[in-house]
C-alpha cells in the first residue's frame, strides 16, 4: 500500500536524509558568506573607490560602453542583467568603498564582460532559463501525483523536469567561478586593489561560490532523492 510517497508506509521515509543534508550544506554556504561578507564590508579599500566607480572603470577598462550600473535595494542582492545590458549592485555595494563592495562589483561586471564577448557557458545558461523554471516549478507535483495515483510516465516526467534545474545549478557554477576569475584580474590589472588587498575581495568571492557549490550538490541530491523513490515504487 502506498501513502505519500508510497512504498515506506506508515515508516520514516530514509530519503529524507537527503534533504536534510543539502539543507545544512546550503545554510552553511550561506552562513559563510555572510559572515565573510560582514568582515570585509567594513575594511575600506585604499583607494577609496565605491563599488559604482570600480564597476564603472572595470567596464570601461574592458572597453564595454552598453552597460549601465544601477542601485538596487537589499543586500546581497547584486546582478548582472545581459536582457537590458544593466550591472544592479545592491545597497551594500554601489556606494561603499569597502573590500567586499568592490569585489561584488567587479564580480557583476565579470559577467557583463563574459556577454560582450560570447563566453559559451553563459550562453548557454541564459538559453535554459526558461526550461529550468518550469522544471523546478512543476517537477515535484507531476513527481509526487505519479506516486499517488500510479502513474509513471507522471513520476518519469518530474525527474526528466527536475533534471533541467540541475542542469541549470551545473552550468551556473563555472559562470559564476570564471566571472569571479576575471573579477579579480580586472580589480588588479584597474589599480582598484593592490596584492593585500585582492586577498580579502578574493575571500568573499569564494565563499559567494561555495553557494553556488551548495547548491548544486544539494540539487543533485534532491534529483537522487527523487530516482531512489521513483524505484522503490516500481518495486512496490
Amino acid at each position: 500500500m502506498m501513502y505519500g510517497y508510497g512504498y515506506y508506509g506508515y515508516g520514516m521515509d530514509p530519503t529524507v536524509l537527503l534533504l536534510v543534508i543539502g539543507m545544512i550544506l546550503s545554510l552553511a554556504a550561506s552562513a559563510k558568506l555572510k559572515s565573510t561578507f560582514a568582515v570585509y564590508k567594513k575594511v575600506r579599500n585604499h583607494s577609496g573607490i565605491t563599488g559604482a566607480e570600480a564597476a564603472q572603470r572595470i567596464l570601461r577598462a574592458a572597453g564595454i560602453t552598453d552597460v549601465q550600473v544601477v542601485p538596487i535595494r537589499g543586500s546581497l542582492t547584486d546582478h548582472y542583467d545581459p536582457r537590458t545590458k544593466t550591472v544592479s549592485l545592491s545597497e551594500d555595494i554601489y556606494g561603499r568603498n569597502s573590500l567586499a563592495a568592490v569585489g561584488v562589483a567587479a564580480h557583476e561586471c565579470g559577467h557583463a564582460i563574459q556577454d560582450a564577448t560570447n563566453y559559451a557557458p553563459l550562453n548557454i545558461r541564459s538559453a535554459i532559463v526558461p526550461a529550468a523554471n518550469i522544471g523546478s516549478q512543476l517537477s515535484w507535483p507531476l513527481f509526487i501525483a505519479g506516486l499517488i495515483f500510479s502513474i509513471h510516465p507522471l513520476v518519469t516526467l518530474g525527474i526528466a523536469l527536475f533534471s533541467l534545474a540541475v542542469l541549470f545549478q551545473l552550468v551556473t557554477l563555472p559562470v559564476e567561478i570564471n566571472a569571479s576569475s576575471r573579477a579579480l584580474t580586472m580589480l588588479e590589472t584597474t589599480g582598484i586593489l593592490g596584492t593585500d588587498e585582492k586577498k580579502g575581495a578574493r575571500k568573499v568571492l569564494t565563499a559567494a561560490a561555495l553557494t553556488y557549490v551548495a547548491a548544486l550538490a544539494s540539487s543533485i541530491l534532491q534529483l537522487l532523492r527523487l530516482i531512489i523513490l521513483a524505484g522503490g515504487r516500481d518495486r512496490d
